[in-house]
């Protein structure tokens, strides 16, 4: 049975000190999203036989840089909150006062990725089809914050599980009556997410047996979803959510093109991205991916532990000569004592002829080993 209503949660939670330090309960949110998403896309990217934590390492240079691509996306999108007359030109960069978008965000992490992906050698396609359900999980975590700051909720509803905003909070619209419930965009969102993670996972395993049936079968596989396919599907999938969430979204300081929230254009710009990725890598690379490396920029330790392998195997091989050859002289000098006791004695030219073959023999044997 659904609750009447969504709570609004008590301020307490938006917030708490830890000594000198003040922690906003939203960028823990957002933290426990990016830990869940690299780790996510670690798995992901060493079952496809990369070195572990390069996720780690790309997200060193993503990470950064996707805040302050989030915080750019913001502030242009909501200029009348940082222009005009009386407005602190600081404001711009206090991003723990809120503000921050998530398609700048994605826009500024992708610099950063392509960036990791230069110093580490992995492919940007390949790394992009890794993150790709890891990226989705870490946005629906990161919505927790959201309701966490009484943010990102619709159109007033009578639904039974309208969203509680209170009254003080910032984003309160004042047209509203006290107790109004509105559309809990956050949880739309994080639910649509999830569903895009079971989604985006049941096509790739779908994709993955019918290319493993072809090549048993003697035919040839195609791409799947690498070379940057996957992440198509992502935009596209993330791309039509957010199209329709912003429809009912409550933003009343978003600038609207045309009348469109700039998050809708953008809201399409990812589904059209999304499609060209699709179908253009499709065509450009209908063979498998054969690494998610570069070319030239594979592993170093794969190709050292192969050298390091070659000098051991030929001096176990010279061991194993080594051995075969001490019991191949000793039974040389034993046979011809051997067989002078056992043969009865015949004329010289016998015994040497006798003494001949067997020499001839026992090196035939010798090279043969």
């Amino acid at each position: 049975m659904l609750p009447a209503s969504i709570p609004s949660p008590d301020p307490v939670w938006s917030q708490f000190s830890l000594g000198p330090l003040t922690i906003h309960t939203y960028a823990l949110c957002l933290l426990a999203g990016i830990a869940a998403a690299a780790y996510i896309t670690d798995r992901r990217l060493r079952a496809r036989g990369a070195e572990p934590g390069l996720a780690l390492d790309i997200a060193m240079w993503a990470v950064p840089i996707g805040i302050v691509g989030a915080r750019i996306y913001h502030v242009l999108t909501h200029l009348g909150d940082f222009t005009g007359p009386g407005v602190d030109p600081w404001a711009w960069v206090r991003i723990w006062e809120g503000g921050n978008a998530l398609f700048g965000s994605l826009l500024g992490g992708a610099v950063g990725v392509w960036i990791g992906c230069r110093q580490t050698g992995l492919r940007f396609g390949s790394f992009a089809d890794a993150l790709a359900p890891g990226l989705l999980a870490a946005q629906a975590i990161g919505r927790l914050g959201n309701y966490v700051n009484q943010e990102l909720f619709g159109l007033p509803t009578t639904l039974p599980w309208g969203l509680e905003i209170r009254e003080d909070a910032p984003m309160f619209p004042d047209w509203a009556d006290p107790g109004t419930l509105f559309h809990p965009l956050f949880l739309y969102e994080m639910i649509w997410n999830l569903i895009g993670i079971a989604l985006l996972l049941a096509i790739e395993r779908r994709v993955v047996r019918r290319n493993a049936a072809l090549l048993a079968d003697g035919g040839t596989p195609g791409p799947g979803l690498r070379w940057g396919r996957m992440f198509g599907l992502y935009l596209i999938w993330y791309g039509l959510g957010r199209s329709w969430l912003e429809a009912i979204r409550i933003d009343p300081t978003s600038d609207a093109p045309l009348g469109v929230p700039a998050n809708i254009w953008t809201s399409g710009a990812a589904i059209v991205l999304g499609i060209v990725i699709v179908v253009v890598q499709g065509r450009r690379h209908p063979e498998p991916e054969p690494s998610v490396y570069q070319p030239g920029r594979e592993p170093v330790d794969e190709e050292s532990e192969a050298t390091d392998g070659e000098p051991g195997d030929a001096e176990s091989a010279d061991d194993e000569s080594a051995d075969a050859k001490p019991t191949d002289a000793d039974s040389t000098d034993a046979n011809p004592a051997d067989a002078k006791d056992r043969e009865p004695a015949g004329t010289t030219a016998e015994a040497e002829t006798g003494t001949v073959a067997e020499n001839a023999a026992s090196t035939g044997s010798a090279d043969s080993k």
